[in-house]
């Protein structure tokens, strides 16, 4: 049985639909378990055990994600970053069980110039990415019986992202500005849950040795070019009907609290060795994404 942590959120939901499609058993829990109480997460190991349904794997989705305002509420995205992974990690050694935790590359600078490995040094520039570092370090420590995936630039169907604010800002708008000078790989939320499906065969057939692995959307591009292809395929499949420039600026002119990362590029060598697959280019998931009928602003 495989327990789902997060499963309301926008990674949470995909997976939820693609466990129930692959057949496989589990169980999704979001805010009604306090993953920040290790009591809370027993009492629900117990309950499923009395239940007849043990667990032997846990997913977790869930996490603290605001990066600006994690400058403010620290405690709060300790407790959920890095605090929760921990009582995760602890409860799942506790029951011999695997987990799979998502990261960011927010753990990293973002000052490279070339894509990240699993083995480079981290080095958060923000209270988010520090937490987030600090919870992969926990989760390592209390189960050697865990995978960590780091992603970047997360857009689907389920919830806020680029994508969706792009759309509605290309409708409602003559012009827009959008930042050229952070790069990335924009990832959408349906491959990264196959990929943890199939991490989850994997390693029944003990062909993913346990560790941290990289997964996002191949190739890389800015965020102005990510919505200047937006534009173009929303265009041709009439999704939006009107014309919009797209003007590329600098992330000076969108001050924040937190410096985001210049490059922020992960090396997916790993995942593509240990799993034998080829990973989507971004803009061919953008297609799947924008043709599966899930966007409607017009």
């Amino acid at each position: 049985m495989i327990w789902l942590i997060g499963n309301k959120g926008m990674l949470g939901t995909e997976l939820s639909l693609l466990l129930e499609e692959s057949g496989f058993s589990f169980i999704g829990t979001d805010c009604e378990i306090d993953i920040t109480d290790p009591a809370a997460i027993q009492a629900f190991i117990r309950t499923r055990s009395d239940a007849g349904q043990p667990i032997d794997w846990i997913i977790n989705c869930a996490a603290y994600t605001a990066v600006d305002k994690a400058e403010d509420e620290k405690e709060k995205s300790r407790l959920l970053n890095t605090e929760a992974p921990r009582n995760i990690a602890r409860t799942a050694n506790e029951i011999s069980a695997r987990l799979i935790h998502i990261s960011t590359d927010y753990v990293f600078n973002g000052q490279g110039s070339r894509p990240y490995t699993e083995d480079d040094v981290t080095d958060p520039i923000g209270v988010y990415g520090l937490t987030k570092r600090d919870g992969e370090i926990k989760v390592l420590d209390e189960n050697k019986q865990s995978y960590i995936i780091r992603t970047a630039w997360l857009y689907g169907k389920y919830g806020n992202n680029f994508v969706h604010t792009m759309l509605r800002l290309m409708k409602e708008r003559e012009t827009i500005r959008v930042v050229n000078d952070q790069k990335g790989s924009p990832t959408w939320t349906r491959d990264l849950a196959e990929v943890i499906v199939a991490l989850l065969h994997a390693a029944d057939t003990k062909t993913a040795p346990y560790g941290i692995y990289h997964f996002t959307g191949e190739a890389e591009i800015t965020w102005f070019e990510f919505a200047r292809e937006i534009y173009a395929q929303a265009l041709k499949l009439g999704i939006l009907t009107k014309k919009c420039e797209i003007t590329p600026c600098t992330s000076a002119d969108f001050p924040a609290k937190v410096k985001r990362p210049t490059y922020s590029v992960l090396d997916k060598t790993k995942m593509k060795t240990v799993l034998n697959i080829a990973i989507p280019v971004w803009d061919n998931s953008l297609h799947k994404f924008l043709t599966m009928g899930t966007i409607c602003v017009n």
